[in-house]
């Protein structure tokens, strides 16, 4: 099945739809969404993109990024793909938007008005592993000592979006 994103200007106003690909081959602006989960030892939770993925596999990321589908909150979008990757659910509250563009390699880019999510979460995850090869919790200290060391272990957009959540928090 074909994925669309939804185009947008800066002041987030659809300009229409695009298939997800291509919209990433183009580097156009369109709307997107991340999700960052915590366990009660305020441990930040990281997802092992699949080897399948067509950008930045096998690479850690956030609990959960993607885009909402037309017509579709950006809230709705975020907590279907945890069901859809995670097989969780958990409650998210948004705390900003900012957007971005990150060149992911193979001449792709991410170019996203991005909203970002919090939410909370253990344990007892249900992989799709079409989508995500592991997960981790790790604490703030010790994920950023893993990006200093080993950046290309990290996917382009998280560090950015990591370096604004800072900026929040």
């Amino acid at each position: 099945m074909e994925e669309f994103v939804v185009l947008v200007n800066p002041e987030d106003e659809v300009l229409g739809l695009m298939e997800k690909q291509q919209a990433h081959v183009n580097g156009l602006l369109h709307r997107a969404f991340s999700v960052f989960l915590f366990n009660s030892k305020g441990e930040m939770l990281l997802q092992k993109r699949a080897s399948g993925k067509y950008h930045s596999p096998n690479q850690w990321t956030n609990a959960v990024c993607s885009h909402p589908r037309n017509g579709e909150t950006y809230l709705a979008g975020a907590k279907r793909r945890l069901k859809e990757e995670l097989g969780i659910e958990a409650e998210l509250s948004e705390k900003f938007n900012f957007i971005y563009k990150a060149d992911v390699g193979g001449g792709l880019w991410e170019h996203e008005l991005d909203y970002v999510f919090i939410g909370n979460h253990e344990s007892d995850f249900n992989l799709n592993k079409e989508e995500v090869e592991e997960v981790r919790f790790i604490s703030p200290k010790d994920l950023d000592k893993e990006i200093s060391e080993n950046p290309e272990n990290f996917t382009e957009w998280f560090k950015i979006i990591l370096e604004e959540y800072k900026h929040h928090f």
